[in-house]
């Protein structure tokens, strides 16, 4: 009868708990759907690193470009956030990368920023301008290429409390009030006659340690031949003008054909392209040069490498963004 009893007991405490456990792992009807769905809230974290171009000051005086990690997403904010990189003693000092270095004056304040349909206000204090004159030109370079690397911005327009900048004042160089890549970066010239003038930015490769980054040079001569023709033969060139400026590409490296539609730029190499011409191989600095040209010189969307007409890496311009 006991022993009953006390089986009796247990079952009842066992029966129970199990009731409640059955409270805890089935939804209420609250928190189901008319379809026995879970309605729960899921929360995602974005763990991506993002980053942007930014073109710093390397240690021989060239604006270079270098990426930089950046946690805006909208583009006056973000525009705000690379600014204050380039600002020395900025708020984004701890983000400049090892081997270069701001440009703007410690004491340059944004004022307002803007943006509308592609063009990006920027009105500074008078500080701005506070620079050696052999840096003067430099600044404006890189708020330039540094701003119209975020996507959406064509071009600039930069404000002294409240006014155009038309005129830099140490240097004298007049600007137009709308800047975009056009203007040129580490400027070269080698102009022999007012005749057939064209500007061609090339990209070279440099290093620190064992970095690889990329300057721009914006060469002014006579020459009225195609772009590309024109950056394929610099970057050919067994002599560059600067030792300090290096080019991977084979000497031997020759364009055949040049074919560009709308928003598209095919090229056509020769094998000497490759590094590795079994494995079809093209050296990661060699695509970044070319690519990086032509997308400075060419308004298109796609570039595509090809050897002796046949496919080798399509849109070149995606794989170095």
């Amino acid at each position: 009868m006991l022993k009953r009893f006390w089986v009796k007991r247990i079952f009842i405490s066992t029966s129970a708990l199990f009731a409640i456990l059955l409270l805890y792992i089935i939804p209420s009807t609250d928190e189901l759907d008319l379809t026995g769905n879970l309605n729960q809230e899921l929360s995602y974290v974005d763990n991506e690193i993002k980053t942007n171009e930014i073109f710093l000051l390397d240690s021989y005086n060239y604006l270079a470009r270098t990426q930089v990690v950046v946690s805006e997403t909208e583009i006056e904010k973000k525009a705000t956030e690379l600014i204050n990189i380039l600002i020395k003693g900025g708020s984004g000092e701890s983000k400049v990368p090892n081997g270069f270095k701001a440009i703007l004056p410690s004491e340059t304040k944004i004022l307002s920023i803007e943006y509308n349909d592609g063009v990006l206000k920027i009105n500074f204090s008078t500080e701005l301008l506070d620079v050696e004159e052999k840096y003067e030109e430099k600044v404006i370079e890189a708020l330039i290429y540094t701003l119209t690397s975020i996507d959406g911005v064509d071009s600039i327009i930069i404000y002294i409390d409240g006014k155009v900048l038309n005129k830099l004042p140490k240097t004298g160089l007049n600007l137009p009030s709308t800047l975009n890549r056009k203007y040129g970066i580490n400027k070269k010239y080698d102009i022999k006659s007012t005749k057939d003038i064209c500007s061609v930015t090339v990209y070279y490769v440099n290093k620190y340690n064992e970095d690889t980054y990329y300057v721009p040079v914006t060469k002014y001569m006579n020459d009225d031949r195609e772009k590309i023709k024109i950056i394929v033969e610099e970057l050919t060139s067994s002599s560059i003008y600067n030792s300090n400026l290096m080019s991977y590409l084979n000497s031997n490296t020759k364009l055949l054909a040049a074919n560009e539609t709308i928003d598209k730029l095919d090229l056509n190499f020769n094998a000497y392209i490759f590094n590795n011409y079994d494995e079809k191989d093209i050296l990661e600095e060699v695509i970044y040069t070319i690519g990086l040209s032509v997308r400075d010189n060419y308004d298109v969307k796609e570039v595509n490498i090809l050897v002796d007409d046949e496919e080798i890496i399509k849109s070149v311009l995606k794989t170095i963004e």
